[in-house]
């Protein structure tokens, strides 16, 4: 597969691409702070929070790609677009690329994979029975909660990445340390010089809520809900990758909200690959599996998040069984 791949170009860069892409971002993004002091002490501002949800998951996708070296060569350059981008939203770059490096590594493991590792959900029946207390009720009932805990995902980045910026050793500490506290600094004094306390505060809270809830809805789909494996044994690269994930069906549109994440089958096997190549790798690598039997994972969007809640039912049925 990785010779078809090469041989189509699409492990190619696409300079120009990500060049537009981020000028437009950075320009947006701007904008939108201008058009935020231009509007003042108004609710008016709180359709400005909905649309910086939007940008900081956009320049968050373009972070993304860095930390798999999609838009550069070579590691320092990507190291740079990736740390500028967790500065403008507010995350460590370094503490992302090792969570997620950990789980591209193992998808869906039930010991390895950081992103099955979350106190609030169950994802295994394991999880489910070591519950124990609120957590598991929370369990039993998380297909109704899963979208509500969203709503503190974006909360829940930033808590992350400070608490990893607070341990010495951290790679490039005292940089990300300088850009997040730029930015959380600007960031509140921009909100509550412009804002009244009170219309501050609910900004602040539709902004980051929405926020976590887009960057749920957009990594959710990827796995949530596929086979999981545990111990040491698990099958090679290809079958690993491809029967953990799952891709969502769409057009350019689809491509664009979800960042390129809607190719989930092929960013995991070949993590490097510039996104707007992932849409014209999809039917080689559909083609490619098909000859091979090995089942290949897609549905539409909102189909996808139904897969998802299923599977968290199901997950805490034994659980709500168990209570009676």
């Amino acid at each position: 597969m990785s010779q078809i791949i090469r041989r189509s170009g699409l492990l190619r860069r696409r300079y120009g691409y990500y060049a537009g892409k981020i000028a437009l971002n950075v320009l947006a993004f701007a904008g939108g702070w201008v058009g935020f002091a231009y509007l003042g002490d108004s609710w008016w501002q709180l359709f400005l929070a909905a649309f910086f949800a939007v940008m900081f998951a956009q320049l968050s996708f373009v972070g993304h790609d860095a930390g798999h070296r999609q838009i550069f060569r070579t590691r320092r350059a990507n190291d740079v677009v990736g740390f500028c981008h967790g500065g403008m939203v507010g995350l460590s770059y370094g503490w992302w690329i090792d969570q997620h490096t950990r789980h591209h590594a193992n998808p869906n493991h039930e010991q390895d994979d950081p992103d099955l590792d979350i106190s609030v959900l169950a994802f295994t029946g394991a999880q489910g029975h070591a519950k124990r207390g609120f957590l598991r009720w929370m369990a039993k009932y998380q297909a109704f909660l899963f979208f509500p805990l969203l709503l503190l995902e974006g909360f829940s980045l930033h808590v992350s990445s400070v608490r990893t910026l607070r341990r010495k050793g951290t790679r490039a500490r005292n940089v990300e340390i300088f850009l997040l506290a730029g930015h959380f600094a600007i960031y509140l004094a921009a909100v509550f010089l412009v804002l009244s306390p009170l219309t501050a505060v609910v900004f602040i809270l539709v902004h980051q809520c929405l926020w976590g809830l887009y960057m749920g809805c957009s990594f959710a789909p990827g796995h949530k809900g596929m086979p999981t494996m545990t111990g040491g044994r698990s099958p090679d690269f290809l079958r690993k990758q491809v029967l953990t994930s799952r891709n969502v069906r769409g057009g350019v549109w689809v491509d664009f909200v979800l960042g390129g994440l809607n190719y989930q089958i092929e960013h995991h096997l070949f993590p490097s690959m510039p996104r707007p190549h992932l849409r014209r790798a999809q039917p080689l690598v559909h083609q490619f599996c098909a000859q091979r039997g090995i089942e290949y994972a897609q549905c539409g969007w909102l189909r996808t998040y139904g897969y998802v809640l299923q599977h968290l039912h199901a997950i805490g049925a034994p659980l709500r069984a168990g209570s009676h």
